[in-house]
């Protein structure tokens, strides 16, 4: 009698430490989705940044050869370079 009651507390604290062990690799599984996201994130968030920079450096090439400032040849030269 006295040996079913010491298993039944043994199977318990078993169980309890199982289920702990559970949510916390849960939790781990779940912040390192987490961070993949925001990796992803940040990413996307960089490129549309450097393209927002391109973008705005050839809009500025056009307007000095809009105005006369550089000739066909420099416009051309200096967009492949930032192209590049």
């Amino acid at each position: 009698m006295l040996s079913n009651i010491i298993y039944v507390i043994v199977f318990l604290i078993l169980a309890f430490v199982l289920s702990i062990a559970v949510k916390a690799i849960t939790r781990g599984v779940e912040a390192k989705q987490t961070i993949k996201e925001e990796k992803k994130l940040d990413n996307t968030n960089e490129n549309g940044n450097t393209n927002l920079e391109i973008i705005n450096q050839i809009k500025d090439l056009k307007e000095m050869y809009d105005k006369g400032i550089i000739d066909e040849n420099e416009f051309k030269k200096a967009k492949e370079k930032i192209l590049k």
